[in-house]
């Protein structure tokens, strides 16, 4: 796996051919991935390698102006390295997307952008603008004279509902219907976050839970208890997740994660965990005392261990 930055200011070039695939791919979902499978087809057509070619940061932010802090996504651009591994991709090429890039004229983002990524192939969605104000498009691209390669344009991907999106996928995960929006992404939603210190009040009735802190940028979940992995250390164990402002004790005006991992107490404080997310099981509630809260815990438990498998 090469991972290389294309940025204007200081020139880089990738050093092998590639066929390659080119879009922002937030979640890397089942429409992303036919144009994965598809830059696969093509690499081995053409006796090269294949790569994954995205934006950094994300276009909005340059085209648009909006900070970072109000956008949220799927997957950071780490986790879209990982799945661009785990799916059979060769390379990941970060476009670093200046408002220089932005505002290429689309044959000059063809000749200074796209000839730095030393293509054989370019496989975009049916969709895929670029250049100045998104004048170039994928039928502009398949004319060029510029385009020493070829361009494959792929259709979009639909279920019975229409087109798999990942804005379409953002409003299921807002709205807690995980199990559908892990079926459009393929694989299961997962945040990675770093476990802080906390009042540490669960473990003195059973439930010790590890407090979360999770990247502003991810698409914010629907408050309430959830059925979950939790890989720590390369383990992964069942899990209930609670995001709230726990009503009933230990209060936080500030939206909370806290996991509670089955069989697991260790001290994991600063470690980098993944939470993959698997079924919304209810609202948080305020409970009237701390008994009825342990007995609500102990039936999430009894459920997560249903549901999931290892």
């Amino acid at each position: 796996m090469r991972i290389i930055t294309i940025d204007l200011q200081n020139p880089s070039f990738m050093k092998i051919p590639v066929a390659g695939c080119i879009g922002y791919f937030d979640g890397l979902h089942k429409g992303h991935q036919a144009l994965l499978l598809e830059t696969k087809k093509q690499a081995k057509l053409h006796g090269c390698e294949s790569a994954l070619i995205t934006f950094d940061p994300d276009p909005w932010v340059t085209i648009k102006g909006v900070s970072d802090d109000r956008l949220s996504h799927i997957t950071t651009l780490i986790q879209k390295r990982k799945l661009a591994i785990d799916y059979g991709i060769d390379n990941v090429i970060i476009l670093h997307f200046t408002k220089e890039m932005c505002e290429l004229s689309p044959i000059e983002f063809e000749r200074r952008v796209l000839k730095a990524c030393n293509l054989k192939a370019l496989v975009c969605g049916f969709d895929f603008q670029y250049g100045y104000k998104g004048e170039g498009n994928a039928k502009s691209l398949q004319a060029s004279k510029e385009s020493n390669f070829d361009v494959v344009v792929v259709n979009p991907i639909e279920d019975e509902k229409g087109k798999i999106s990942s804005s379409r996928i953002v409003l299921l995960l807002n709205n807690g219907k995980i199990e559908e929006a892990n079926a459009l992404l393929g694989h299961p939603f997962e945040m990675v976050g770093e476990v802080v210190h906390g009042k540490r009040v669960g473990r003195h009735f059973g439930f010790p839970t590890a407090n979360l802190r999770f990247p502003k940028e991810y698409v914010q979940l629907k408050p309430g208890v959830y059925a979950v992995f939790a890989i720590v250390k390369g383990k992964k164990y069942k899990a209930m997740l609670n995001i709230g402002h726990n009503p009933t004790m230990n209060y936080s005006k500030e939206l909370s994660y806290e996991v509670n991992i089955i069989g697991f107490d260790e001290m994991i404080y600063h470690t980098k965990i993944a939470i993959q997310v698997m079924k919304y099981l209810r609202a948080e509630k305020k409970f009237q005392n701390t008994d009825n809260l342990i007995m609500q815990l102990e039936q999430d438990r009894f459920t997560v261990e249903r549901l999931l498998k290892l």
